[in-house]
């Protein structure tokens, strides 16, 4: 029988000590709480929003609280050059990029009779171009170090199916399929891809929905642990995929929706 050291690091898989990450939509909700997780176990962050204010903010308090390099930094991810720019300046920074959480992402609700095409296709661009352009930039600096973790904020959503909600679940569906695809892609390169799949956080995103009888009946009630998950709930799951313990995993979706797809 093997002896305990051969199961060594163990707990220290999680650590991510020296290493550099990029998080989109990082300046609250979930993109904040996940980047002051990996801030937890040791990695400098870059927060973006593109409200530069609000990162810069939030990644002033995340420097101070866990005493790593941390700033903010104002993009729109939909933007082609702007997203080049975002590398270049963690580049610039850091000289090295090993972990990317695409977070950024905006939800329009409604029948599908009472939403025009560009509210579909502004949905569809923040949730499903911003993260194609953002592994699309950082992919190369990856594949030069033969390292990297990408990890795509999908949904439940992207699982299973809501009415009244085509346009983000249609999103969200397309980042799961890319999550795979980019898993395959990557692999000989050292660099894994997977995505976190949240069921119903209570984010400024849900907050005017929280206390409707919709929410009620097809959120809370179809969730088995009947809440909402709280914002500090994402944070094992981004440590764990920003880090070795995951590291033979890639094309996968790791639910964190309290129950809400094992119904």
């Amino acid at each position: 029988m093997p002896s305990a050291a051969a199961y060594l690091p163990g707990i220290n898989q999680f650590r991510l000590d020296g290493q550099t990450a990029i998080i989109t939509g990082g300046s609250k909700g979930l993109g904040l709480a996940m980047a002051s997780g990996l801030a937890s176990a040791g990695a400098r962050v870059m927060l973006v929003s593109r409200h530069a204010e609000e990162a810069i903010e939030a990644a002033h308090g995340i420097a101070e609280n866990f005493g790593i390099d941390a700033f903010g930094y104002g993009a729109d991810v939909t933007d082609a050059q702007q997203v080049e720019r975002i590398v270049q300046t963690a580049l610039a920074r850091w000289s090295k990029i090993d972990i990317v959480i695409n977070n950024a992402g905006i939800n329009i609700r409604g029948p599908i009779d009472s939403l025009s095409p560009e509210q579909f296709d502004q949905v569809m661009r923040t949730n499903v171009n911003g993260v194609w352009l953002m592994a699309r930039v950082v992919v190369p600096t990856m594949k030069q170090a033969r390292y990297g973790r990408i990890i795509n904020v999908a949904s439940t959503l992207g699982l299973v199916g809501l009415a009244n909600r085509t346009p983000y679940a249609s999103s969200k569906g397309a980042v799961v399929q890319m999550t795979r695809a980019l898993g395959l892609e990557l692999a000989e390169y050292g660099i894994t891809c997977n995505a976190i799949c949240p069921g119903p956080f209570l984010t400024d995103m849900n907050v005017p929905i929280a206390d409707t009888e919709e929410a009620k009946k097809y959120i809370i009630g179809a969730v088995a642990l009947n809440r909402w998950g709280r914002l500090e709930e994402i944070q094992g799951a981004a440590i764990f995929l920003a880090s070795a313990a995951s590291s033979y995993m890639t094309g996968s979706m790791l639910t964190v929706d309290g129950g809400w797809t094992a119904r």
